[in-house]
């Protein structure tokens, strides 16, 4: 019965589990924070990319070019 108390003593005591449940929290609210972000600024994400995609596909539009030749 004394080997069984030690036991269960023992077993409470132990936190090799808690550290890794603390990093799967932190990885969850980051992720959380980031897909939050994301919803908030999506529609403005969005739009600096089709900018960004029509710089890309269109590079002399809008530009001079500055050169002589």
């Amino acid at each position: 019965m004394i080997k069984l108390v030690k036991y269960m003593h023992a077993y409470l005591k132990c936190e090799r589990g808690a550290t890794a449940i603390e990093y799967g929290l932190i990885a969850a609210f980051i992720a959380l924070a980031i897909s939050g972000a994301v919803y908030a600024f999506g529609g403005e994400l969005t739009g600096m990319f089709e900018s960004f995609e029509g710089m890309l596909t269109n590079p002399g539009d809008g530009a001079d070019g500055g050169g002589e030749g």
